[in-house]
């Protein structure tokens, strides 16, 4: 999945090797990005894959974007932080009562997934719009976009989905 993601990701660009400075690219850490999936798991790397493999163009595009000079960001590392910020939701019930009233049927795996992909979307565009100082803030700013969230979560007439 790991090979998966770069080729999605950096299509114009071979990667090396599976362990590899290449994966900065991309906003991983360090040389070996397993070792940034510690809190998530494997469900981080999923949905980078997902958000990547579906929303080719806009992950692109915020690829670039997190390559900011000034207000750029880690990509891997914000996706991974996103995927338990919506498991975090949904384990407070904020995001279920938001899937039972706006999917038809019963929540599936899909509907995390593409919950997922509206942040990361979100994310981006927030982070421009609020222009922190400095990647430092970022705890601080992340945690303004999740009351953000929670706050929309909360309000039944808010459809949370990408729209591109």
């Amino acid at each position: 999945m790991f090979v998966q993601l770069w080729n999605l990701l950096m299509p114009m660009k071979k990667l090396n090797a599976r362990i590899s400075k290449q994966w900065a690219e991309i906003g991983f850490q360090g040389d070996d990005p397993k070792t940034d999936f510690r809190g998530m798991g494997i469900l981080g790397l999923i949905n980078l894959v997902y958000f990547s493999e579906n929303y080719t163009n806009e992950a692109h595009q915020i690829l670039s974007r997190s390559n900011h000079p000034k207000l750029g960001y880690s990509y891997a590392i914000v996706g991974i932080n996103l995927t338990e910020m919506a498991y975090s939701l949904l384990k407070s019930e904020a995001l279920k009562f938001h899937l039972y009233n706006f999917v038809p049927g019963t929540p599936t795996m899909e509907h995390f997934h593409q919950f997922y992909c509206y942040l990361v979307y979100e994310f981006d565009k927030f982070w421009f719009e609020e222009e922190p100082e400095s990647i430092m803030y970022f705890n601080l700013y992340r945690e303004k976009f999740h009351e953000k969230i929670k706050g929309l979560l909360m309000d039944c007439n808010v459809a949370l989905t990408l729209k591109t």
